[in-house]
């Protein structure tokens, strides 16, 4: 019943979708160069090879998602196949366009319009689909199960919210999941979830950000900036959201004191918040400096905003602490990926808030390769005490570095389970993997 409301009522919606897009032009959340992709037109010919189709909603799914294209590359013939990469985000785009091989295109992912997801699916003619974690389109799904295309939720996932909205509408969860071959869950919970909403076959892999490569950086913008701060005490606090840049402001202002050269550098997970952010300082002393407009850190520096795409892996380079965003943010939280500073060599922190990524905080904490800080007002104490206890930072550090390289293998297991697609696809897509 409810995809049927669903249907009818996207299928009637073009105008305020179209509106919509607009919007979305006018915040800077969508490129309007490319605009057209989210109607599913695309200026890209599509390769005389196998084409597979990965799709990621933003960042964090992206990660994930090259991890698997480059394992895919490794363990295939690179020459047969190609791969079209669809995201969501402006944000995950950039990530793309650097990152991809060269035997792979991205495209904003369309809309889910009739029309326009079925434009997408004409172009592309995908011989299977990978979808990353957990965004599940009903008329994208309905058109891989009418073209009979292999497809698998990799990495997949699912909150207690998620699994109780979708508990409610029954058999047409049933439907959308069923669609899949095989659903790789991160956990035992995730899969008791998926399992009860009805997917046919659904498998424990892990978390496969474990098996993501370390962010990348520039080698001589590191040297530049490591000369430029010295020996300042440093913290980075990253993928920051609403609220958190008040609390990096005000932990670097009850830090003075003791640390009158500490240097607060914020990462925002959306860069394009830059006038929100300066706005919502306005009430600071301290000295800001926007990257984007002086990109130097001088003497006088004391927040340095880094509000540029893809340069996170930089700056946890050239920090020894980091925080992770969305922990401690105004809209309740969630978490990002902390593995990301342990490969990097920070020593790791995480808010209470990190529901979205509960397993892996949880398996790194057993592991005491992270530190969760029960509350803002514990951020500064926390921030101190590791300053002044080398010993501390440094076990941490290396402990999350073990814990990660430990972890490595998932992919593996991720391309273990997925032989049985690809050989439904030609029989020379054999994975040579086993566990």
């Amino acid at each position: 019943m409810y995809l049927r409301i669903y249907r009818k009522a996207i299928r009637h919606s073009k105008p305020f979708l179209n509106y919509y897009l607009q919007h979305r032009v006018a915040k800077g959340k969508e490129d309007p160069d490319r605009l057209s992709e989210r109607r599913g037109i695309s200026s890209v010919a599509r390769p005389n090879r196998d084409v597979f189709w990965v799709h990621a909603a933003s960042v964090g799914e992206a990660q994930s998602a090259l991890t698997l294209i480059d394992a895919l590359n490794t363990y295939l013939d690179k020459s047969r196949i190609s791969f079209v990469v669809t995201t969501v985000t402006v944000t995950s785009a950039t990530l793309m366009m650097k990152r991809l091989p060269d035997n792979a295109v991205h495209q904003y992912a369309p809309i889910d319009h009739p029309d326009w997801v079925r434009a997408f699916f004409d172009h592309w003619k995908p011989n299977a689909a990978f979808w990353m974690e957990s965004e599940l389109w009903p008329n994208m799904l309905r058109l891989l199960k009418r073209h009979h295309i292999p497809c698998a939720l990799v990495n997949a996932r699912m909150s207690p919210r998620s699994y109780k909205r979708w508990k409610k509408i029954g058999s047409d969860a049933a439907q959308m999941l069923g669609v899949f071959d095989v659903i790789l869950a991160q956990t035992q919970e995730h899969k008791d979830w998926f399992d009860d909403l009805g997917a046919h076959r659904c498998v424990v892999t892990d978390n496969l950000k474990f098996s993501s490569d370390p962010l990348t950086y520039d080698e001589k913008e590191l040297a530049d900036l490591k000369k430029q701060i010295g020996k300042r005490p440093t913290w980075v606090f990253a993928s920051s959201h609403k609220g958190e840049e008040e609390l990096c402001v005000e932990t670097h202002e009850s830090l003075l004191k003791a640390y009158p050269d500490l240097l607060t550098i914020i990462v925002p997970r959306h860069p394009e918040r830059r006038d929100d952010i300066l706005k919502n300082l306005e009430g600071t002393s301290l000295n800001m400096q926007l990257r984007t407009q002086k990109p130097d850190i001088t003497k006088k520096t004391q927040v340095y905003i880094a509000d540029t795409l893809g340069e996170l892996g930089l700056f946890y380079k050239l920090s020894a602490i980091a925080f992770i965003g969305r922990t401690f943010s105004d809209d309740g939280g969630g978490g990002h990926n902390p593995i990301e500073a342990a490969l990097l060599d920070c020593a790791t922190f995480i808010g209470p808030n990190y529901q979205n990524q509960t397993n892996l905080v949880e398996q790194m904490v057993a592991h005491d390769a992270l530190e969760i800080v029960p509350d803002k007002a514990q951020v500064a104490p926390t921030l101190e005490r590791y300053f002044e206890d080398t010993v501390a930072r440094e076990t941490l550090r290396d402990n999350g570095g073990h814990f990660a390289d430990k972890k490595a293998n998932v992919i593996k297991d991720v391309l273990f389970e997925l032989e049985p697609l690809f050989l439904k696809i030609n029989h020379v897509y054999r994975l040579p993997v086993k566990r």
